[in-house]
C-alpha cells in the first residue's frame, strides 16, 4: 500500500505585516478623506467669494496655526490645558473608578450617595465655573476641579456597570469555594469590569477637554479657552478656528493613547484599534 503523504496548509507568517498593512491602509483613506474634504471646502469658499471674517478658507487656517505654533504663542497655552486635563482627568477617574467600587460593596453607600452624584452630574459645568474660579481663583487649580468634577461620573457609571455584570455562576463557584469577598473582587468582578471602565475614560478623556476649555472661558489667565476668547474678541476667525484645530488633534491623540491602552489591558475582549 503506498503511502499518502499528507500535507498540512501552511500557516501564514504574515499576520502582523498585513495588520499593519491594514492599519497603513485606514490612515491612508483617513488622510486622504480628509484632504478631499479641505479641498471641497476651500473650493468652496473661494467660489461663492466668502469673506474671511465669515469663515476663513482652510489654508489660511493652516497659515495661522504655523505662525501660532512656530512663534511660541500655542505650545505653552496647550501645556496648561494638557496639564488641566491630565491631571483632573486622574483625580476624577480614580475618584469615580474607587467610589464605585465603594459603592458596589457596600449597597448602603449606593443608596445614600448615588442621589447625590446624579444631582451633581445634572447641573451644567458651565454653572459651576464661576463657583470654583470664586473659591480657587483664577489659577490651575480651579479648572483642574472643574475637570475631575466632569469625568468623575463616567468612571463612577462604567465601574458600577462593569461589577454588577459579573456571570451568576462565577460568582457561585468563587463563593463554593470559601472565596473572601476581596478574592472575588480581585479575581472576578475587577477583571470583568475592566472594558467597562475603559469605555468610561474613553468617555472621560473627551469630556475632559471639554470642561478644561470652559474653565479657561469662565476665568484663567493663560490656556487654549484663553487664546480662544482672544480671537473671538479680534474677529480673528483664522486664529481660533487655528487654536480649535489645535485642541481637537489634542482630544483625538489623547483617545487613542487610552484606545491603545486598552488593546493592552483587554487582550481578551478582541478589540483592536482601529
Amino acid at each position: 500500500m503506498a503511502d499518502i503523504a499528507t500535507t498540512e496548509p501552511k500557516t501564514a507568517d504574515a499576520g502582523p505585516p498585513q495588520q499593519a498593512s491594514g492599519r497603513a491602509w485606514r490612515i491612508f483613506e483617513r488622510l486622504l478623506s480628509l484632504t478631499i474634504l479641505l479641498l471641497i471646502i476651500e473650493g468652496g469658499i473661494r467660489g461663492f467669494e466668502v469673506p474671511p471674517y465669515v469663515f476663513p478658507t482652510p489654508s489660511a487656517i493652516g497659515v495661522a496655526l504655523y505662525q501660532g505654533v512656530v512663534g511660541g504663542n500655542y505650545l505653552p497655552a496647550l501645556a496648561v490645558t494638557l496639564t488641566e486635563i491630565l491631571v483632573g482627568f486622574a483625580i476624577g477617574s480614580i475618584s469615580g473608578i474607587l467610589l464605585g467600587i465603594a459603592m458596589v460593596q457596600v449597597p448602603l453607600l449606593d443608596r445614600l450617595v448615588y442621589p447625590y452624584v446624579v444631582g451633581l452630574q445634572t447641573v451644567p459645568k458651565v454653572a459651576i465655573a464661576p463657583l470654583m474660579i470664586v473659591w480657587f481663583g483664577f489659577g490651575i487649580s480651579s479648572k483642574i476641579f472643574i475637570v475631575a468634577l466632569t469625568c468623575l461620573f463616567p468612571s463612577l457609571i462604567n465601574t458600577i456597570a462593569g461589577l454588577r455584570a459579573v456571570d451568576s455562576d462565577r460568582i457561585a463557584l468563587i463563593t463554593a469555594m470559601c472565596g473572601s469577598r476581596t478574592q472575588l473582587l480581585r479575581y472576578v468582578q475587577l477583571p470583568n469590569a475592566l472594558p467597562y471602565i475603559m469605555a468610561g475614560l474613553n468617555t472621560g478623556i473627551v469630556l475632559a477637554v471639554i470642561g478644561a476649555i470652559v474653565g479657561e472661558f469662565v476665568g484663567a489667565k493663560t490656556g487654549i479657552g484663553v487664546l480662544i476668547l482672544q480671537a473671538n474678541f479680534g474677529l480673528d476667525l483664522a486664529s481660533m478656528f487655528a487654536v480649535l484645530v489645535l485642541i481637537a488633534v489634542t482630544g483625538v491623540a489623547l483617545n487613542l493613547i487610552l484606545r491603545l491602552v486598552e488593546t493592552r489591558l483587554c487582550f481578551w475582549s478582541g478589540k483592536a484599534t482601529k
